[in-house]
């Protein structure tokens, strides 16, 4: 009886091990799809680019990896992902693998029929990272965007995010969005999703040729560009330039930028480069309406003044601050307006709105997209120099002498 006892027990504590392996997976049966591509098919709803990697020529051994290309890219169609997902199998000998995907690109047209009928795909399946990224082509495929090689990086798709994570924490007018993002503006009341764009100028022609990687000089130029706005899951415009950078400012992702601001009659003659800045969004009820209030203090550094100024006299220095101060506000009161005319919250007032007046927003929610149109909103602007750089006089005021 003590053997029958042992050998349940110890059969029991087998049997979590035995079982670990019940969903195995060969990496040589893999196919590690780095990034989708959705375009509006002909025949089918959509077309679907999978970029794949090629792991014998992006290995990092002794031989430094293969002499090919480091991707293969594939083209299915299908009236819904899943499907074009499944036909792909047909022209690959590997098992779609969708652990590793990093970037997701939808065509324009694609956005603007909407992206209700693709969420639910990258969603639901739990291969699939809601942290990937996703971009939306201007006036280009997204074919050819998963089709692109880079010269510095091995990766292309690594190419993408990194350019968003870049402009991100230096420039200010894009920051990385990936599908939980969207899906979290798509389902709130108050609040609209936006997206990154990008755009392809140049040699679209040689996009996806080995001739890519054999010349210093970019035949084409795949940039970010501007921020795609949605309302019902539609993309219905674009922001661009500095009014992007007024989104992402608002929305208080701004890690560093730079301002320009006029002196001594010169346009753009001094830069201020922001070190830090923080953004509040508050709400106010006037008359039963609701008033946005925009804060916002930042810090930066001088890092170029193209013209004679006293930079050690601290009445020119708050003299630049007002107009550094006058310059943002600006930047931020044309961006309200240019979604205020989209109707489209992106900046998640209503979420302000219904956090600070529940009651108020229920009458509100309704029409929301009205309401944030005729919207007051008020900015308020805060700016600080704090150094100047390792040269205090410009070499300009010698000129003077």
């Amino acid at each position: 009886m003590k053997k029958i006892i042992s050998l349940i027990l110890l059969v029991s504590f087998l049997l979590p091990i035995l079982g670990g392996c019940w969903n195995q997976k060969e990496l040589t049966d893999l196919a590690f799809v780095m990034a989708i591509g959705i375009d509006k098919g002909e025949n089918k709803k959509f077309d679907v680019s999978f970029q794949i990697v090629n792991p014998g020529n992006v290995s990092s051994g002794q031989n430094g990896g293969g002499q090919g290309l480091p991707i293969a890219v594939y083209k299915s169609s299908g009236d819904t992902l899943t499907e074009a997902a499944r036909k792909a199998t047909k022209k690959i000998s590997r098992r779609l693998y969708y652990a590793h995907t990093n970037l997701i690109a939808v065509s324009e047209e694609v956005a603007r029929n909407g992206l209700l009928d693709i969420m639910d795909a990258l969603d639901r399946d739990p291969e699939f990272r809601t942290t990937t990224e996703l971009v939306i082509m201007r006036d280009t495929s997204a074919e050819l965007l998963v089709s692109a090689l880079a010269n510095l990086d091995k990766m292309p798709v690594n190419k993408i995010t990194k350019e968003i994570k870049a402009t991100e924490a230096m420039f200010g007018e894009n920051m990385s969005i990936n599908i939980d993002d969207f899906l979290n503006g798509l389902i709130s009341k108050g609040k609209e999703p936006i997206v990154n764009g990008f755009k392809i100028t140049g040699s679209k022609e040689t996009v996806g040729k080995a001739k890519e990687l054999e010349t210093t000089k970019a035949l084409f130029v795949l940039a970010a560009d501007g921020l795609a706005v949605f309302n019902k899951g539609k993309l219905i415009g674009w922001i661009d330039h500095e009014k992007a950078r007024g989104v992402i400012w608002i929305l208080d992702r701004v890690k560093s930028t730079s301002v320009n601001v006029d002196w001594n009659g010169k346009k753009n003659a001094i830069t201020m480069a922001l070190l830090r800045t923080k953004t509040k969004v508050s709400v106010k009820i006037r008359n039963e309406k609701p008033v946005i209030q925009i804060a916002i203090e930042d810090e930066g550094w001088i890092s170029e003044a193209n013209t004679d100024v006293d930079l050690t006299n601290p009445t020119e220095i708050e003299k630049i601050d007002k107009l550094v101060e006058k310059e943002i506000k600006q930047q931020i009161e044309a961006t309200v307006k240019k979604a205020q005319k989209m109707k489209s919250d992106i900046f998640g007032f209503g979420e302000s709105v219904h956090r600070k007046n529940p009651k108020l927003w229920n009458k509100l929610k309704a029409n929301w997209g009205d309401h944030f149109a005729d919207l007051e909103v008020n900015v308020k602007v805060d700016s600080y120099i704090r150094r100047e750089g390792i040269r205090t006089k410009p070499f300009w005021s010698d000129f003077n002498k």
